[in-house]
Protein backbone atom coordinates (compact mmCIF):
# COMPACT_ATOMS: atom_id res chain seq x y z
CA UNK A 1 0.00 0.00 0.00
CA UNK A 2 1.51 3.41 -0.67
CA UNK A 3 1.77 6.22 1.67
CA UNK A 4 -0.73 8.99 1.93
CA UNK A 5 1.66 11.32 3.09
CA UNK A 6 5.46 12.43 2.48
CA UNK A 7 7.63 10.52 5.63
CA UNK A 8 8.73 15.22 6.43
CA UNK A 9 5.03 15.94 6.29
CA UNK A 10 4.17 13.24 9.09
CA UNK A 11 7.11 14.03 10.93
CA UNK A 12 6.10 17.98 10.74
CA UNK A 13 2.51 16.51 12.13
CA UNK A 14 3.51 14.77 14.79
CA UNK A 15 5.64 17.49 16.05
CA UNK A 16 2.65 19.54 15.80
CA UNK A 17 0.06 17.15 17.50
CA UNK A 18 2.59 16.79 20.50
CA UNK A 19 3.24 20.58 21.17
CA UNK A 20 -0.64 20.89 20.93
CA UNK A 21 -1.11 18.62 23.28
CA UNK A 22 0.84 19.15 25.70
CA UNK A 23 -0.20 22.67 25.66
CA UNK A 24 -3.43 21.73 26.26
CA UNK A 25 -2.62 19.78 29.42
CA UNK A 26 -0.40 22.19 30.82
CA UNK A 27 -3.46 25.30 30.55
CA UNK A 28 -5.52 22.43 32.05
CA UNK A 29 -2.86 21.68 34.63
CA UNK A 30 -2.59 25.44 35.34
CA UNK A 31 -6.38 25.95 35.55
CA UNK A 32 -7.01 23.29 38.14
CA UNK A 33 -3.63 24.35 40.02
CA UNK A 34 -4.66 28.42 39.92
CA UNK A 35 -5.75 29.90 43.54
CA UNK A 36 -9.53 30.65 43.89
CA UNK A 37 -9.66 34.14 44.90
CA UNK A 38 -12.28 34.70 47.62
CA UNK A 39 -13.35 38.24 48.53
CA UNK A 40 -13.06 39.47 51.39
CA UNK A 41 -15.83 39.54 54.09
CA UNK A 42 -17.27 43.29 54.91
CA UNK A 43 -16.54 43.95 58.35
CA UNK A 44 -19.62 44.57 60.44
CA UNK A 45 -19.37 46.26 64.37
CA UNK A 46 -23.23 44.86 65.82
CA UNK A 47 -23.87 47.00 68.61
CA UNK A 48 -26.36 45.04 71.24
CA UNK A 49 -26.64 47.65 74.13
CA UNK A 50 -26.02 45.30 76.80
CA UNK A 51 -22.75 43.34 78.43
CA UNK A 52 -21.85 39.80 77.07
CA UNK A 53 -24.25 37.62 78.23
CA UNK A 54 -25.91 34.12 77.21
CA UNK A 55 -28.61 35.61 75.95
CA UNK A 56 -26.83 36.33 72.70
CA UNK A 57 -25.87 32.68 72.53
CA UNK A 58 -27.39 32.83 68.74
CA UNK A 59 -25.03 35.54 67.73
CA UNK A 60 -21.60 33.93 69.16
CA UNK A 61 -23.15 30.48 67.64
CA UNK A 62 -23.49 32.46 64.12
CA UNK A 63 -19.93 33.64 64.64
CA UNK A 64 -18.59 30.46 65.40
CA UNK A 65 -20.09 28.44 62.93
CA UNK A 66 -19.11 30.85 59.76
CA UNK A 67 -22.94 31.74 59.02
CA UNK A 68 -21.85 35.63 59.13
CA UNK A 69 -18.65 34.68 57.37
CA UNK A 70 -20.79 33.05 54.34
CA UNK A 71 -22.76 35.72 53.78
CA UNK A 72 -19.63 37.96 53.33
CA UNK A 73 -19.74 39.24 56.57
CA UNK A 74 -17.03 39.43 59.52
CA UNK A 75 -19.38 40.49 62.11
CA UNK A 76 -18.21 41.84 65.37
CA UNK A 77 -19.97 42.48 68.73
CA UNK A 78 -20.29 45.91 70.23
CA UNK A 79 -21.24 46.28 73.98
CA UNK A 80 -20.95 49.25 74.75
CA UNK A 81 -24.28 50.53 76.63
CA UNK A 82 -23.18 54.37 75.97
CA UNK A 83 -23.64 55.04 72.46
CA UNK A 84 -26.69 56.16 70.68
CA UNK A 85 -26.81 53.74 68.46
CA UNK A 86 -29.87 54.53 67.13
CA UNK A 87 -28.52 57.74 66.01
CA UNK A 88 -25.45 55.95 64.94
CA UNK A 89 -27.72 54.09 62.50
CA UNK A 90 -29.87 56.55 61.44
CA UNK A 91 -26.75 58.42 60.26
CA UNK A 92 -25.10 56.42 58.09
CA UNK A 93 -22.54 55.74 60.20
CA UNK A 94 -23.25 51.85 61.42
CA UNK A 95 -24.98 49.62 59.05
CA UNK A 96 -26.94 47.68 61.89
CA UNK A 97 -27.84 47.41 65.41
CA UNK A 98 -29.88 45.20 68.21
CA UNK A 99 -32.45 48.00 69.70
CA UNK A 100 -35.90 47.80 71.26
CA UNK A 101 -38.83 48.78 69.40
CA UNK A 102 -40.19 51.62 71.08
CA UNK A 103 -36.24 53.21 70.25
CA UNK A 104 -37.18 53.05 66.63
CA UNK A 105 -40.17 55.00 67.11
CA UNK A 106 -39.05 57.66 68.99
CA UNK A 107 -36.24 57.98 66.67
CA UNK A 108 -38.01 58.10 63.44
CA UNK A 109 -39.89 61.04 65.48
CA UNK A 110 -36.54 62.85 65.63
CA UNK A 111 -36.05 62.57 61.63
CA UNK A 112 -33.66 59.54 61.78
CA UNK A 113 -34.57 57.10 59.07
CA UNK A 114 -33.93 53.74 60.95
CA UNK A 115 -35.84 50.56 60.02
CA UNK A 116 -36.60 47.40 62.14
CA UNK A 117 -36.00 44.32 59.75
CA UNK A 118 -35.89 41.64 62.21
CA UNK A 119 -37.74 40.87 64.89
CA UNK A 120 -35.57 38.76 67.62
CA UNK A 121 -38.02 39.06 70.73
CA UNK A 122 -41.60 38.00 70.17
CA UNK A 123 -42.65 38.93 73.55
CA UNK A 124 -41.23 42.14 75.28
CA UNK A 125 -39.00 40.47 77.80
CA UNK A 126 -39.90 43.38 80.83
CA UNK A 127 -42.01 42.48 83.79
CA UNK A 128 -42.75 43.26 87.60
CA UNK A 129 -41.13 41.50 90.43
CA UNK A 130 -42.58 41.53 94.12
CA UNK A 131 -42.13 39.05 96.83
CA UNK A 132 -44.90 36.76 96.81
CA UNK A 133 -46.17 37.66 100.55
CA UNK A 134 -47.22 41.08 99.05
CA UNK A 135 -50.02 39.52 97.10
CA UNK A 136 -49.24 41.85 93.80
CA UNK A 137 -50.40 39.40 91.61
CA UNK A 138 -52.38 42.05 88.95
CA UNK A 139 -50.79 45.29 86.89
CA UNK A 140 -54.04 47.09 89.26
CA UNK A 141 -51.73 45.63 92.81
CA UNK A 142 -49.30 48.00 91.90
CA UNK A 143 -51.25 51.37 93.16
CA UNK A 144 -50.02 52.50 96.18
CA UNK A 145 -46.83 50.75 95.98
CA UNK A 146 -42.76 51.27 95.89
CA UNK A 147 -41.52 50.39 92.84
CA UNK A 148 -38.09 50.26 91.83
CA UNK A 149 -36.51 50.59 88.36
CA UNK A 150 -33.25 51.87 86.76
CA UNK A 151 -34.66 55.30 85.77
CA UNK A 152 -37.48 57.27 83.73
CA UNK A 153 -35.61 55.90 80.81
CA UNK A 154 -35.64 53.09 78.28
CA UNK A 155 -37.60 49.69 77.87
CA UNK A 156 -38.13 49.19 81.64
CA UNK A 157 -39.82 52.63 81.79
CA UNK A 158 -42.05 51.70 78.82
CA UNK A 159 -42.85 48.36 80.16
CA UNK A 160 -43.96 49.59 83.25
CA UNK A 161 -45.85 52.21 82.15
CA UNK A 162 -47.49 49.20 79.71
CA UNK A 163 -48.03 47.20 83.01
CA UNK A 164 -49.67 50.03 84.45
CA UNK A 165 -52.08 51.23 81.98
CA UNK A 166 -53.53 47.88 81.68
CA UNK A 167 -54.16 48.04 85.39
CA UNK A 168 -55.81 51.40 84.96
CA UNK A 169 -53.36 52.91 87.69
CA UNK A 170 -52.08 56.51 87.07
CA UNK A 171 -48.49 56.94 87.31
CA UNK A 172 -49.04 58.96 90.20
CA UNK A 173 -50.51 56.82 92.26
CA UNK A 174 -47.42 55.00 92.47
CA UNK A 175 -44.24 55.40 93.92
CA UNK A 176 -41.25 55.32 91.79
CA UNK A 177 -37.65 54.73 92.86
CA UNK A 178 -34.54 55.14 91.25
CA UNK A 179 -32.35 52.07 91.99
CA UNK A 180 -30.14 51.59 89.10
CA UNK A 181 -29.35 47.50 87.66
CA UNK A 182 -29.45 46.69 91.86
CA UNK A 183 -33.17 45.09 91.44
CA UNK A 184 -32.09 41.72 93.25
CA UNK A 185 -30.92 43.69 96.07
CA UNK A 186 -33.35 46.11 96.45
CA UNK A 187 -36.49 43.11 96.52
CA UNK A 188 -34.10 41.44 99.09
CA UNK A 189 -33.64 44.36 101.64
CA UNK A 190 -37.14 45.35 101.28
CA UNK A 191 -36.31 48.79 99.65
CA UNK A 192 -39.02 48.61 97.77
CA UNK A 193 -42.24 46.46 97.03
CA UNK A 194 -41.53 45.83 93.81
CA UNK A 195 -39.13 46.01 90.92
CA UNK A 196 -38.82 46.26 87.18
CA UNK A 197 -36.89 43.62 85.62
CA UNK A 198 -36.17 41.55 82.77
CA UNK A 199 -37.99 38.23 82.89
CA UNK A 200 -34.49 36.38 81.56
CA UNK A 201 -33.03 37.55 84.42
CA UNK A 202 -33.29 38.81 88.14
CA UNK A 203 -36.53 36.67 88.68
CA UNK A 204 -34.03 33.61 87.71
CA UNK A 205 -31.64 35.13 90.08
CA UNK A 206 -33.67 35.73 93.25
CA UNK A 207 -35.49 32.09 92.62
CA UNK A 208 -32.09 30.48 92.71
CA UNK A 209 -31.21 32.08 95.98
CA UNK A 210 -34.19 31.33 97.60
CA UNK A 211 -36.63 34.15 97.11
CA UNK A 212 -40.44 33.52 96.00
CA UNK A 213 -41.33 36.24 93.72
CA UNK A 214 -44.55 36.83 91.58
CA UNK A 215 -43.82 38.38 88.20
CA UNK A 216 -45.99 40.07 85.78
CA UNK A 217 -44.98 40.00 82.29
CA UNK A 218 -45.82 42.83 80.28
CA UNK A 219 -46.32 39.98 77.58
CA UNK A 220 -49.13 38.81 79.19
CA UNK A 221 -51.49 42.17 79.01
CA UNK A 222 -49.95 43.99 75.83
CA UNK A 223 -47.67 42.93 72.90
CA UNK A 224 -45.09 45.39 72.51
CA UNK A 225 -42.31 45.49 70.17
CA UNK A 226 -39.56 43.96 71.52
CA UNK A 227 -35.72 43.82 70.56
CA UNK A 228 -34.44 43.35 67.29
CA UNK A 229 -32.54 43.99 64.53
CA UNK A 230 -32.36 47.68 62.32
CA UNK A 231 -31.13 49.18 59.57
CA UNK A 232 -31.44 52.47 57.61
CA UNK A 233 -32.90 53.21 54.36
CA UNK A 234 -30.34 53.89 52.50
CA UNK A 235 -28.61 50.45 53.57
CA UNK A 236 -32.01 48.85 52.40
CA UNK A 237 -32.03 51.30 49.00
CA UNK A 238 -28.46 49.85 47.91
CA UNK A 239 -27.44 47.14 50.15
CA UNK A 240 -30.31 45.09 49.98
CA UNK A 241 -28.74 41.62 50.10
CA UNK A 242 -26.18 42.45 52.75
CA UNK A 243 -29.55 42.90 54.98
CA UNK A 244 -30.86 39.78 53.85
CA UNK A 245 -27.53 38.30 54.26
CA UNK A 246 -27.51 39.62 57.82
CA UNK A 247 -30.82 38.38 58.60
CA UNK A 248 -30.28 34.59 57.56
CA UNK A 249 -27.32 33.95 59.49
CA UNK A 250 -29.04 35.51 63.30
CA UNK A 251 -32.08 33.30 62.33
CA UNK A 252 -29.31 30.56 61.73
CA UNK A 253 -27.98 31.18 64.90
CA UNK A 254 -31.47 31.18 66.43
CA UNK A 255 -32.29 28.05 65.16
CA UNK A 256 -29.39 26.20 66.07
CA UNK A 257 -29.38 27.57 69.78
CA UNK A 258 -33.18 26.24 69.78
CA UNK A 259 -32.62 22.93 68.53
CA UNK A 260 -29.04 22.52 70.54
CA UNK A 261 -29.07 24.79 73.66
CA UNK A 262 -26.24 22.77 75.62
CA UNK A 263 -24.33 22.93 72.80
CA UNK A 264 -25.01 26.93 72.41
CA UNK A 265 -24.11 27.07 75.81
CA UNK A 266 -20.53 25.40 75.29
CA UNK A 267 -19.80 27.97 72.48
CA UNK A 268 -20.92 30.96 74.14
CA UNK A 269 -17.96 29.99 77.14
CA UNK A 270 -15.78 31.10 74.69
CA UNK A 271 -16.90 34.71 74.29
CA UNK A 272 -19.33 35.38 77.66
CA UNK A 273 -16.24 35.60 80.07
CA UNK A 274 -16.78 33.81 83.49
CA UNK A 275 -19.61 31.79 82.27
CA UNK A 276 -17.83 28.51 82.28
CA UNK A 277 -17.34 29.17 86.01
CA UNK A 278 -21.04 30.25 86.74
CA UNK A 279 -23.73 28.67 88.20
CA UNK A 280 -24.83 25.98 85.03
CA UNK A 281 -28.24 25.40 86.12
CA UNK A 282 -29.07 28.95 86.79
CA UNK A 283 -27.42 30.14 83.08
CA UNK A 284 -29.15 27.40 81.39
CA UNK A 285 -32.31 28.66 82.87
CA UNK A 286 -31.74 32.31 81.63
CA UNK A 287 -30.86 30.77 77.73
CA UNK A 288 -34.02 28.38 78.02
CA UNK A 289 -36.32 31.64 79.38
CA UNK A 290 -35.02 33.72 76.28
CA UNK A 291 -35.73 30.94 73.96
CA UNK A 292 -39.14 30.98 75.15
CA UNK A 293 -39.58 34.83 74.35
CA UNK A 294 -38.21 34.41 70.68
CA UNK A 295 -39.86 35.29 67.86
CA UNK A 296 -40.36 31.85 65.97
CA UNK A 297 -42.59 31.03 63.43
CA UNK A 298 -42.38 33.12 61.33
CA UNK A 299 -38.53 33.65 61.94
CA UNK A 300 -38.23 37.64 62.31
CA UNK A 301 -41.53 38.55 61.72
CA UNK A 302 -43.22 42.14 62.87
CA UNK A 303 -46.75 42.02 64.68
CA UNK A 304 -48.58 44.99 63.53
CA UNK A 305 -50.38 45.45 66.74
CA UNK A 306 -47.32 45.48 68.62
CA UNK A 307 -46.26 48.25 66.76
CA UNK A 308 -49.60 49.92 66.90
CA UNK A 309 -49.76 48.98 70.66
CA UNK A 310 -46.22 50.74 71.16
CA UNK A 311 -46.92 54.18 69.71
CA UNK A 312 -50.12 54.41 71.99
CA UNK A 313 -48.04 53.32 75.19
CA UNK A 314 -45.75 56.46 73.68
CA UNK A 315 -48.28 58.60 73.02
CA UNK A 316 -50.08 58.56 76.42
CA UNK A 317 -46.53 58.76 77.74
CA UNK A 318 -46.25 62.64 76.21
CA UNK A 319 -43.02 60.78 74.08
CA UNK A 320 -44.55 60.93 70.68
CA UNK A 321 -46.21 64.57 70.15
CA UNK A 322 -46.38 64.34 66.86
CA UNK A 323 -47.88 62.25 64.24
CA UNK A 324 -46.11 59.03 62.68
CA UNK A 325 -46.52 56.80 59.78
CA UNK A 326 -45.73 53.62 62.06
CA UNK A 327 -45.41 51.28 59.18
CA UNK A 328 -42.19 52.59 57.63
CA UNK A 329 -40.50 52.25 60.85
CA UNK A 330 -40.33 48.35 60.06
CA UNK A 331 -40.29 45.39 57.52
CA UNK A 332 -40.92 42.33 56.81
CA UNK A 333 -40.01 42.57 53.55
CA UNK A 334 -36.46 41.28 54.37
CA UNK A 335 -36.97 37.73 56.14
CA UNK A 336 -35.88 34.54 54.92
CA UNK A 337 -38.11 33.46 51.26
CA UNK A 338 -41.33 31.79 52.04
CA UNK A 339 -42.33 34.41 54.82
CA UNK A 340 -44.62 36.90 55.31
Amino acid sequence: MRESHPRSFRWFLGLTILILGSSTLWGCRTAATAPTLTPTPTAIRLPVGYIPNIQFAPLYVAIEKGYFRSEGLEVSLDYSMETDNVALVGAGNLPFAIVSGEQVLLGRAQGLPVVYVMAWYRDYPVGVAAPQGLGIRTPADLRGRRIGLPGLYGASYIGLRALLSAGGVPEDQVRLEAIGYNQVEALISGQVDAAVVYVTNEPIQLRARGYAVDVLRVADYMALVSNGLITNERTLREQPERVRGMIRAITRGLQDTINDPEGAYAISEKYVENLAQADRAVQMDVLTTSIGLWQQAPWGYSDPQAWENMARVLREMGLLTQPLEITQAYSNAYLPQGQP
